[in-house]
């Protein structure tokens, strides 16, 4: 995202969280729906290529119940909400957004897709990666859904390790169960065979299997039987009798979760397997039947374990990136969705109150007015009392709407202001010109992994000059964001902090850290989550 307007009184809301902020809308490149492995992939690879990425993640990954997830090469054994944690970070260092939120309903519109999300804002998006996964449907038997992902597992490659050499029971409820039961033989000497349901009694696998020395059971499930302390105990028959189990190796129906989609027409099809649903998409590329509209991981391909799934969103992700830059050499054109983002914004009514930050009147009260430039000006409340104030100012921002309104406040106050449109991730941004006051507040700047808009700023900072940075307090932040019913629209994790702007200052020489503290937001704010800013002012020496 670009740099983006302080919130003068505190009033407004850089990122749209307050819960009385009117509906946000959002302009991407690329809308992720779901955040699992295979969206994740997707965006980190569409990000390295400097698209726009918003994924929307409703908070439910399939493998959610399991302890550790296996068999995945350089993270083996790890919980699966590491995993999640690890692969956010490293798809918000490169300024890609994950919101915690539900897409309700995506459609077609001129230049691409409408995604409608709970909390009722609405993101644009050129290019839509459906990454929704599926949901399992266990046999209807009474207690086996309560240690799904602990004693009840689906894959023996998941998760048959760890079963091994104990009492494992396979329950068999279609042909599709008879396909990994060799692998289970391989696991241990104690197997049961349960045929439940679904297949004939005269199938000669079963006659191999107990020419091998398995037990083949045929015979209703009645229930999972449990011991004293929840642990599973077992599996009692219809007639009354019950097998014991350290381990149930169960197959289950998967479903694919396509409802977000049916506005643009995409449906699930029954899987050659026959124990699936899938939504159909070419085997390289995930396009599907809808222009525009990918699939990617477990939503088309049911049967793969996380690794090949991660491996799947990331080869969509890049074939993605090609169809945008095809379509870019095309029109000629280089556009950039951060711009147009922040251009949606300012294309209605006044995003902000017009007075200054509260913060910045106060840290500048003891400089000499001299040159300034002020990064994310937005609609130029900062920029402005600058200018009446002393300052020779110059405002930044990368909307030319937003600067738009810069101007036309200069021009009705009879202010001298000079507009800069510029990306501060862009190779040189401010040109090498040096300022006496660089002032960013609230300024929603993309992360990148060299944090190179830090770098930027701190580099336009003259000698003797000051830098001042204003942020909302993460952690007020954080604790806004969880609820996917709500869907708060931005996503701060995926933009440049004031820590990222202290490590830049700790690793130079010749600054001087002044302030750098947590403090109450100033008088008039009105929002009940965002009570805190993090302020950092710094002095480079002359």
């Amino acid at each position: 995202m670009p740099p983006h307007p302080a919130v003068h009184d505190s009033a407004a809301h850089d990122d749209g969280s307050h819960h009385s902020h009117p509906a946000i809308e959002r302009h991407v490149d690329v809308a992720v729906v779901g955040g699992s492995a295979a969206g994740l992939a997707a965006a980190l690879q569409l990000s390295r290529q400097r698209r726009s990425v918003l994924v929307v993640d409703s908070g439910e990954p399939r493998n959610a119940p399991a302890a550790h997830m296996h068999s995945y090469l350089g993270h083996e054994g790890r919980p699966p909400a590491d995993f999640l944690r690890i692969a956010r970070e490293e798809v918000r260092s490169y300024g890609a957004e994950v919101l915690t939120g539900r897409v309700l309903d995506v459609t077609r519109e001129d230049d691409g897709f409408r995604l409608e999300l709970t909390g009722g804002h609405v993101v644009h998006a050129r290019r839509v990666v459906a990454a929704t996964g599926l949901t399992d449907e266990l046999p209807d038997v009474p207690g086996l859904a309560e240690h799904w992902g602990g004693a009840v597992i689906h894959c023996p490659f998941c998760h048959g390790y760890e079963a091994r050499d104990g009492r494992i029971v396979a329950l068999v409820t279609s042909p599709m169960g008879l396909h990994p039961l060799p692998l289970l033989r391989q696991l241990t000497a104690d197997l049961t065979v349960l045929i439940h349901a679904g297949v004939d009694t005269d199938e000669p696998q079963l006659q191999t299997l107990r020419d091998a020395g398995v037990t083949v059971v045929v015979q209703p499930a009645a229930a999972v039987v449990s011991d004293a302390a929840g642990g599973l105990r077992g599996i009692r028959l219809s007639d009354g009798s019950e097998i014991a189990a350290d381990t149930i190796l169960v197959g289950t129906r998967l479903h694919a979760r396509v409802a977000p989609f049916a506005g643009v027409g995409l449906e699930a099809a029954a899987h050659p397997s026959g124990v699936a649903t899938h939504v159909a998409a070419d085997p390289m590329t995930g396009a599907t039947a809808v222009p525009g509209l990918y699939a990617a991981g477990t939503l088309a391909e049911p049967m793969l374990q996380v690794l090949p799934t991660a491996a799947a969103g990331s080869r969509v992700g890049s074939m993605v990136s090609f169809d945008l830059a095809h379509e870019g050499l095309e029109r000629a054109a280089w556009p950039s969705a951060h711009a147009a983002d922040w251009d949606g914004r300012y294309s209605g009514d006044l995003q902000w109150s017009g007075n200054p930050n509260g913060s910045l009147v106060a840290e500048v009260a003891d400089l000499t007015p001299g040159s300034a430039l002020d990064v994310g000006a937005g609609e130029g409340g900062d920029a402005l009392w600058l200018a009446e104030h002393g300052w020779r100012v110059t405002a930044n921002d990368i909307s030319a709407l937003a600067l738009e309104r810069v101007r036309s406040a200069a021009t009705e106050r009879g202010l001298d202001v000079t507009l800069l449109q510029a990306d501060a991730n862009a190779a040189a941004p401010f040109a090498g010109t040096r300022y006496d006051l660089v002032t960013a507040a609230y300024a929603s700047i993309p992360r990148t992994p060299d944090d190179r808009a830090a770098a930027h700023l701190l580099d336009a900072v003259a000698p003797g000059g000051t830098l001042l940075v204003i942020a909302h307090d993460p952690q007020d932040m954080g604790a806004a964001a969880a609820d996917p019913e709500q869907t708060r629209p931005f996503d701060h994790e995926a933009y440049v902090d004031v820590e990222a702007f202290a490590t830049a200052l700790a690793e130079a020489s010749g600054w001087v850290i002044e302030t750098h503290e947590r403090r109450e937001r100033p008088a008039g704010a009105v929002s009940t989550h965002h009570v805190h800013d993090v302020v950092l002012r710094a002095r480079r020496e002359g």
